[in-house]
């Protein structure tokens, strides 16, 4: 699946390398200058349409994007992506260059943050290589970088816990310069199951957000989980 064809360029090669190519384009003009230029290329299948409401977990599992997502809309379809990650196997996507080290980001930097442990929850991330502006025409003001993004078959938290998973996450880096207690208190958590479930998971909750490593908040996850159990 390619979203943003423009004037296909890069849809041409990828319909030279698999047996199905859908291409997803919300300007009519080029949905028929593709029509046409591609008349020939049966396995091309261009969708008139908003990439932002496509339903991706109607693709067929083991699909693979790959994409030079639109900057204003690339973080919105990226959670698209992990929320139709069943259907998904890999993306292969050029973002701004800010996006893509938000997504490769490591514990205990300044760019890891909500996306950096949602994605790295569910996917092993790296950066492929960085693209100068000078590379595209209209040359954009920032710099881009392609990011391969694999998706993990099994989850340290399964399916029915995934909401949980991201409003914790969320919580916790709502406030960077608060404390997670406070973060998550602020965000609705009830203090009591705030430190029971910090005991549990053996963390301190007087810590900030971007010291805790993805398992840690799979395991404040479970921990939080149990507790509810219990109550």
């Amino acid at each position: 699946m390619e979203i943003g064809p423009g004037r296909g360029i890069l849809t041409a090669a990828l319909c030279q390398k698999v047996a199905k190519v859908w291409a997803i384009e919300t300007d009519k003009r080029m949905v028929d200058y593709l029509t046409h230029a591609f008349a020939h290329s049966s396995n091309l299948e261009v969708i008139h349409g908003d990439a932002l409401k496509f339903p991706y977990a109607t693709l067929p599992p083991g699909t693979v994007i790959v994409a030079n997502l639109p900057y204003n809309i690339s973080t919105p379809l990226l959670f698209q992506f992990l929320d139709a990650r069943a259907h998904i196997r890999r993306m292969v996507l050029t973002l701004q260059l800010e996006v893509a080290r938000r997504l490769v980001a490591p514990v205990g930097t300044r760019d890891y943050g909500v996306l950096s442990v949602l994605i790295q929850h569910i996917a092993d991330v790296r950066l492929a290589f960085q693209v100068p502006n000078s590379c595209f025409r209209p040359s954009p003001k920032v710099d881009s970088a392609v990011v391969r993004i694999d998706v993990r078959r099994s989850e340290s938290v399964a399916d029915a816990e995934a909401n949980l998973f991201r409003q914790i996450v969320r919580a916790a880096f709502s406030h960077r310069r608060k404390i997670l207690s406070n973060s998550m208190r602020d965000a609705g958590f009830p203090l009591h199951e705030i430190q029971l479930a910090f005991t549990q998971a053996e963390i301190d909750a007087k810590r900030r957000a971007e010291t805790l490593t993805v398992k840690e908040f799979t395991n404040l996850t479970h921990a939080i989980l149990k507790v509810r159990g219990s109550c």
